[in-house]
């Protein structure tokens, strides 16, 4: 087993020691089945590399002449 530190918020570490004290489990053991729980969820709604695409966006067919954006952007910024 590996031994590490890891940097939590106040609040945070607070209210993980009351959890473990209350399912009378160490904070350590309670990380440990948390990352377990975690990856367990990211692995199971991963998408294989094959299946992936790269994300298209409707713009609505809206076409601007790159000459006017920054027209239309100073416009925007009035309001």
């Amino acid at each position: 087993m590996i031994r590490t530190q890891i940097q939590l918020p106040d609040d945070l570490y607070r209210r993980a020691k009351r959890v473990a004290k209350q399912r009378e489990i160490s904070l350590a053991e309670m990380t440990r089945r948390g990352l377990e729980l975690f990856l367990a969820r990211v692995a199971a709604a991963a998408t294989p590399a094959s299946g992936w695409e790269t994300p298209t966006v409707n713009g609505g067919g809206i076409r601007v002449p790159l000459d006017r954006l920054r027209e239309i952007a100073a416009a925007d910024d009035r309001f």
